[in-house]
């Protein structure tokens, strides 16, 4: 092997130990957000708990026991959706922070190998054309197939976010109409 080939795979295997840092780094923030996100959330839910359980050992009869479960209902469902949303904003941030780490590092693959294509074309025997030629028809389909993977994965997340936004809307709705029936009993 050459110096330059050597340089080239030290120069490699760098830039792809700093993309596997990166990746990694990422991954230890979201499950750290994740882990933050989910103890706030275990707290505010056992602080509610305890709060609703004292107001309805309290309750002495049966129709306000009704009005004051439906009434402590709807606070937690708002949580519980404010929950998911956070969740799921947070999913959505990282996907976002791998597939631009991933965009940038096919891109430099695709520089790269296309730049070694045309290095090789130029000093191949006879009939090296048409083995650079079919070489660079791969990359091409290569590069093609992996948009379309990005686009379908941008349209998967901006699906599963409008579906989460529905639920939350359709949730919220019904705690408020079961709350308001209660209120008319």
């Amino acid at each position: 092997m050459s110096n330059i080939n050597l340089e080239q795979l030290a120069q490699s295997q760098k830039a792809n130990a700093e993309v596997m840092m990166t990746l990694v780094r990422s991954a230890f923030n979201g499950m750290e957000q994740l882990a933050a996100l989910n103890l706030a959330a275990s707290r505010d839910f056992f602080n509610a708990s305890v709060a609703n359980t004292q107001q309805l050992m309290s309750v002495k009869d049966p129709k306000e026991l009704a009005k004051i479960n439906s009434a402590l209902a709807q606070p937690n469902v708002n949580k519980m959706v404010d929950y998911a949303r956070s969740v799921s904003d947070l999913a959505a941030s990282m996907q976002k922070e791998i597939t631009s780490v991933m965009e940038a590092q096919y891109s430099t693959f695709t520089k790269n190998a296309s730049s070694a294509i045309d290095k090789t074309s130029a000093s191949a025997p006879v009939g090296g054309d048409v083995f650079s030629a079919a070489m660079k028809q791969m990359l091409q389909a290569s590069t093609k197939a992996y948009e379309n993977m990005s686009q379908m994965a941008k349209q998967m997340t901006d699906i599963a976010d409008a579906n989460v936004k529905a639920a939350s809307s359709a949730t919220t709705k019904a705690a408020s109409a079961t709350a308001a029936a209660a209120k008319k009993k």
